[in-house]
C-alpha cells in the first residue's frame, strides 16, 4: 500500500495519476504537456524486461531490468503494480511512488490497462484516466512509428481493441481524436484534483 504522508511528517492527500489507455492514443504525448503545464506533477519512471532502443536513457525512459532481476523484484513485493504486455513485463517499483510522494509531488504513472487497475484497487484516492482515440487513427498511428515488427503492431492493434471494453471502469475517459481538446480535457480533471488535494490540506 502506498500512504500519502510527505516530507513534512503530516498527511499529505497527494492525488496518485493513473494516465492507461489504447496503445497508439497519444497518453506520452498528452502526459508530456500535463508535466508542462503542472510542476507538481513527475512521471513514475517504471521497469521493463524489453530491451533498450536507440536514444533511451536506463532510468529516465524506463529501468531496465534483466528478467532473472525483475522476478527477484517480484518475489521481494517491490512492485505496487507488474503486467505482461506484447511479450515483455512491465511494472511500477513501490520505491519510485514513494519517492516521488516524498518530494511532495503528485505522481503521473502510465499503465497498461490491466496495471492501472491494480493500481486503482491499492491506492487510496487514485484517480484513473483512459485515454482513448478512433480505432482506424490508432492503427494509423501505430504502424507509422517504426519501432516493431509487423507482428508486434499487430498484436497492439488487437490489444487496442481489447482494452476500449474497459474504458468504462475507469474514472474518466478522454478521447484524444484532437490534441488540443484532449489536452485541455486533461488539463482540467488534473486541476480539479490538485485544488481538492489543497483544500483537503489546508
Amino acid at each position: 500500500m502506498v500512504s500519502s504522508t510527505g516530507t513534512n511528517g503530516g498527511e499529505r492527500p497527494l492525488p496518485v495519476f493513473v494516465v492507461t489507455g489504447q496503445s497508439g492514443a497519444g497518453k506520452g504525448t498528452l502526459i508530456k504537456r500535463l508535466l508542462a503545464e503542472f510542476p507538481q506533477l513527475e512521471l513514475a519512471v517504471s521497469a521493463t524486461t524489453r530491451a533498450q532502443r536507440q536514444g533511451e536513457i536506463d532510468g529516465v525512459d524506463y529501468r531496465f531490468l534483466s528478467e532473472d532481476e525483475f522476478d527477484r523484484r517480484v518475489a521481494a513485493g517491490d512492485f505496487l503494480e507488474w503486467v505482461h504486455y506484447v511479450g515483455h513485463r512491465y511494472g511500477t517499483l513501490l520505491s519510485e511512488v514513494e519517492r516521488l510522494r516524498n518530494a511532495d509531488n503528485a505522481p503521473v504513472l502510465e499503465l497498461e490497462t490491466e496495471g492501472a487497475l491494480s493500481v486503482a484497487e491499492r491506492v487510496p484516492g487514485a484517480i484513473t484516466i483512459f485515454i482513448t482515440a478512433p480505432l482506424d487513427e490508432l492503427e494509423r498511428r501505430l504502424r507509422g512509428r517504426a519501432t516493431e515488427n509487423p507482428g508486434q503492431i499487430e498484436e497492439r492493434i488487437r490489444a487496442a481493441r481489447r482494452q476500449l471494453d474497459v474504458a468504462e471502469r475507469f474514472d474518466h475517459v478522454v478521447e484524444n481524436d484532437d490534441l488540443e481538446r484532449a489536452t485541455a480535457d486533461l488539463s482540467a480533471i488534473v486541476e480539479r484534483a490538485l485544488h481538492a488535494a489543497a483544500t483537503m490540506t489546508g
